[in-house]
């Protein structure tokens, strides 16, 4: 079947609309027409060659669309059905029984092989591969194939084409203090960054009633925007310490939760420095590989600090996102505030948006 996608054609180049051609989906795999997908930062380091990828290549892992054929050995959707693309997993091993499919031990296989397990890739440009199955979909085209286990199933009635980045980047955030940090009621908690990822935090915070939420950003006009969505406090980190300021808002204290989604190693020390003894930190931000930060062993451990690193938010799509979405209904995770719509020709701008701030979460509508 003949297709538009957004080809990366070589390691830090633009991305190029294309012709190309998709194949019919095999046993375990799902057709799915793109209504929406979502731009991701995670797009934009593989496109600019921080993590290895075979190029060219067919990206974007924030998928939602109808599902219009199956696999021979699909069950839980079939043509049709609106779906949520999310990132694959092999479903047997250790990881994913357990329910960490984010930390599937095949993960590497399925989602940043830029093939199929076999080898296959699902696209091809005049008959030369084009990688695909990136995060196991390779959401920016207009039709791709994706293992079952990335599929989620999702209310007809709702606006499809904003739900692809409940898939990672949203799900990363909410993920993050929903499973992992759990802070209760009324606890207090600090988020460096206030992009998608961690304004989706923020909101879900809110809605486990999180009382004192403290934004942390360099860019004042994002800051004003979460204080708009439900932020008690924020500190503009080129002007301010931030570890004094949150010192200060919490009586010297520090908070007792604290979440970097930024992947900036100074950021990583101010992480550390602002949670009080005995609290939880996580860390979700992408770094490049090789990014080391120095710790203080011996201050460390005597702050009694627990320090998670977090994958996708530590859930399972397929129980996550259905949660998500009720409390979206329910007017307490009001995500689609977070997005702005892009023409999927206008891709190129949509990345520029993102990485200069302008725009929070980018989705491209088909």
């Amino acid at each position: 079947m003949k297709i538009s996608a957004a080809v990366v054609p070589s390691t830090r180049a633009p991305f190029e609309i294309r012709e190309i051609e998709v194949d019919a989906p095999r046993h375990n795999e799902v057709q799915v027409k793109l209504a929406g997908t979502g731009v991701c930062h995670t797009d934009a380091i593989v496109r600019d060659g921080w993590m290895p990828y075979t190029m060219p290549a067919v990206l974007g892992h924030e998928g939602s669309g109808i599902v219009i054929s199956v696999g021979e050995d699909v069950t839980s959707v079939q043509p049709g059905d609106h779906v949520v693309l999310a990132p694959a997993y092999c479903g047997h091993c250790d990881q994913c029984l357990t329910g960490h499919p984010s930390y599937c031990r095949n993960s590497s296989t399925y989602n940043s092989k830029g093939s199929r397990v076999d080898g296959s890739t699902a696209f091809t440009d005049d008959g030369a591969p084009v990688s695909s199955h990136f995060f196991g979909q390779s959401s920016f085209a207009s039709v791709t194939n994706t293992y079952e286990n990335n599929v989620v199933k999702v209310p007809e009635h709702l606006p499809l084409e904003l739900l692809g980045p409940l898939g990672c980047g949203i799900q990363t955030g909410a993920g993050a203090i929903l499973n992992v940090l759990k802070p209760p009621a009324g606890a207090t908690l600090a988020i460096f960054g206030t992009g998608a990822v961690g304004c989706a935090a923020m909101l879900a915070a809110i809605a486990v009633g999180v009382t004192t939420i403290i934004m942390i950003d360099i860019v004042d006009s994002r800051l004003e925007f979460a204080k708009q969505l439900g932020a008690t406090h924020t500190i503009n980190s080129r002007d301010t310490d931030p570890v004094e300021a949150v010192k200060s808002i919490t009586a010297g204290r520090g908070v007792e939760y604290a979440l970097d989604t930024t992947g900036n190693k100074s950021v990583f020390g101010q992480l550390l420095g602002v949670v009080a003894p005995h609290g939880h930190a996580g860390l979700v931000g992408a770094a490049a590989f090789g990014s080391e930060v120095g710790i203080d062993i011996g201050l460390f451990l005597i702050t009694g600090v627990t320090l998670s690193a977090i994958l996708e938010g530590d859930s399972v799509p397929q129980v996550f996102i259905p949660r998500l979405i009720a409390l979206y209904e329910a007017g307490r995770f009001p995500f689609d505030k977070l997005i702005k719509t892009y023409e999927f020709a206008s891709i190129n701008e949509a990345f520029a948006d993102s990485a200069s701030g302008d725009t929070l979460k980018p989705v491209l509508v088909y």
